[in-house]
């Protein structure tokens, strides 16, 4: 895989019924960190691990920010289309025949969410942990039904409160089919978002 922009990391799933999962991690992170999680919501689905590109010293992250912390659009408006074409060529090395679903969380998850406004035909659908809207204005294009599970963290010091409700109503403007949860909890993921990422998994491919 030496000839992707992303360093990947691939683990065959044990049930092929399931719909492959592309995970993007959060700031600081590397390709196996979301590993685990994917295994507790979708066990037996097989498993892509995409590395961001911005070297962070300790880790890596999908996009760039501001001084101020907000997201840096016109950096990952160009960072899109190269995790999109990673991911395709991913999937055709691996054989993939389904289009993945994206899970994400904080930095992955603003990342996934900007695929989702900008490249939407990439994904299934998306499940979000502790995002943020990547876009001020959306980019214009439609998800077409796309399934999006988006969890909050009331508690989150790392977000603004409204920021996962804003990107719901961004992603429902637009055609996405979004369900929005807040859990009285921190910026980590925790046992509560498992268990409803497990629900909505379920109701999704079924």
């Amino acid at each position: 895989m030496s000839k992707l922009a992303h360093t990947v990391s691939f683990a065959v799933g044990a049930d092929t019924t399931r719909t492959p999962v592309v995970l993007l991690h959060g700031s600081h992170g590397h390709e196996s960190d979301l590993m685990p999680l994917a295994r507790e919501l979708a066990p037996g689905a097989t498993r892509l691990g995409i590395r961001g590109t911005v070297d962070m010293g300790e880790g890596y992250a999908f996009f760039h920010r501001l001084p101020d912390r907000r997201v840096d659009e016109t950096d990952i408006a160009a960072r899109v289309p190269v995790l999109a074409d990673c991911l395709e060529t991913a999937c055709t090395n691996y054989k993939l025949t389904q289009r993945p679903l994206a899970i994400g969380f904080s930095n992955g998850a603003i990342m996934a969410a900007a695929m989702l406004l900008s490249r939407p035909g990439r994904l299934a659908g998306a499940i979000l942990f502790r995002p943020l809207s990547p876009f001020i204005h959306e980019p214009g294009c439609r998800l077409d039904s796309t399934p999006v599970l988006i969890v909050d963290g009331a508690q989150d010091a790392r977000r603004s409160p409204g920021d996962g409700q804003k990107l719901a109503e961004q992603l429902s403007a637009v055609g996405g089919l979004v369900s929005h949860h807040m859990l009285p909890v921190g910026h980590l993921v925790t046992a509560e978002d498992v268990e409803i990422g497990r629900e909505w998994l379920r109701l999704f491919e079924h």
